[in-house]
């Protein structure tokens, strides 16, 4: 007969079951191990935190301790940080102050990073480096296939992405050849495109905000950027508040949380109250249940609905362009933003409402027939991104069973294009609900 589990069993299935929901602590694998061991010789000493992997984001850090609103999260001595201070008291100091022109703040981190990749075990460095992500999923660095599937101005920016780090690369040849005798092998070979897309994507994912007084050996571009070993692993929510500094006074990156955590769960800060075509953009990655996010509406899709031959059209255009009022229209979990709504209405208004359009630009409205024209194209073009949407959706599912290999990335695009569809259906029942009320 078998025995009934009681109540040991049951508590130890609710253990297991609160754990996987809670993470998996990590702190006794080596790469952490000996990250920590690093850490302490620089000063600092965590009880807070432990390196966990959880369910839904993956590496992140676990509270070993219920955590109330005020308390300090994380405090990181200055010295460990990697800031171009850093960079300037390395062997690399040297030639990046003889360079001219100067090089980037931005470069020279860039610099550092594969320079302290490339030496392995004889870098200082080396315990960082070894829980740094090998590869990265900002659209810089996704297939072109993948890119085409995202919505229309984050494929621009995807573009622009791309082709900035590429410029950054060819611009960059001459300096990274200068550091040849710095090195047994070719620095082609050290500072390829690879190494620097992996670099750049590691600041742009990475780094924390923290101003540095300009030095005359680096360009005019601002040097606000600094590595922060162990912080990094603490993953975004929009949900959380924190206060996040370097104290003067104590010489110490802080951050201070204003939420709640209970023990056990996984720790969060934010990063800034971004829409999910910025967090990916930014950080490669997606937000399910962001409150920030919205859906971009393009000036080409928004022309699409009103009429060539209105012989104000180019008038109108003209004047929400000047206006700026041809970028960041948006659907959002509240329906049309008051922005793309005002857009539609001044390209709605009649022959005869054509001299209200300053006041319909302040939120006026010239007429209960514009209004509704307003409403009604809204619907339309709602309906249309719903499709474009769930044709991509299609495409991705697809694409999925034939490219094993874009599987990660495919997943990513279809996590935005997902929330996107669910945005945009609230959006069209806002505004069904907005044209019964007008009828």
């Amino acid at each position: 007969m078998r025995k009934s589990r009681g109540r040991t069993g049951r508590k130890r299935r609710r253990k297991r079951l609160q754990g996987f929901m809670d993470g998996v602590n990590c702190s006794h694998k080596l790469e952490y191990i000996k990250l920590q061991k690093w850490l302490k010789e620089r000063g600092f000493e965590d009880s807070n935190l432990r390196p966990a992997e959880f369910w839904e984001t993956g590496r992140g850090l676990m509270a070993t301790k219920a955590l109330q609103a005020g308390d300090l999260i994380i405090s990181l001595p200055e010295k460990c940080l990697l800031t171009t201070g850093t960079v300037l008291s390395s062997c690399l100091g040297g030639y990046i102050v003889k360079w001219k022109p100067p090089v980037s703040p931005l470069l020279a981190l860039c610099t550092f990073l594969i320079a302290e990749k490339h030496a392995g075990e004889k870098s200082p460095w080396k315990p960082y480096l070894d829980v740094l992500p090998k590869t990265y999923t900002c659209p810089a660095c996704l297939e072109h296939d993948v890119i085409n599937l995202l919505p229309k101005p984050l494929k621009k920016k995807a573009q622009e992405q791309k082709t900035m780090i590429q410029e950054l690369f060819r611009s960059s040849k001459a300096f990274f050849s200068s550091l040849q005798p710095l090195f047994a092998e070719n620095t082609g070979a050290i500072f390829n495109y690879s190494a620097l897309e992996w670099a750049w994507c590691t600041i742009n994912t990475r780094t924390i905000y923290m101003k540095h007084p300009h030095r005359e050996c680096f360009s005019l571009e601002p040097d606000v950027y600094a590595l922060a070993p162990y912080l990094d692993l603490l993953n975004h929510s929009p949900n959380v508040q924190v206060k996040a500094a370097f104290n003067e006074q104590t010489r110490r990156y802080e951050i201070w949380t204003n939420s709640l955590c209970k023990k056990y769960q996984e720790v969060f800060i934010c990063y800034g109250p971004h829409d999910n075509q910025r967090l990916l953009l930014e950080y490669g990655f997606v937000a399910m249940d962001n409150p920030h996010s919205s859906v971009y509406v393009s000036a080409d899709t928004l022309l699409k609905y009103f009429s060539p031959l209105d012989k104000q059209r180019k008038a109108k255009v003209a004047i929400l362009k000047d206006h700026d009022f041809l970028e960041n229209l948006t659907f959002g979990w509240d329906g049309p933003s008051w922005r793309l709504l005002t857009a539609l209405k001044v390209l709605s208004l009649a022959a005869d409402e054509f001299a209200c359009w300053r006041r319909t630009l302040l939120g006026d409205v010239p007429s209960a027939r514009n209004e509704q024209q307003a409403l009604d194209t809204a619907a339309k073009i709602c309906q249309f991104l719903i499709e474009e949407t769930q044709h991509v959706l299609l495409q991705i599912s697809q694409l999925k069973r034939d490219k094993e290999n874009l599987k990660s990335h495919l997943a990513l695009v279809e996590m935005l294009r997902s929330e996107d569809l669910r945005i945009l259906q609230k959006s069209a029942e806002i505004l069904c609900n907005l044209n019964l009320a007008t009828a």
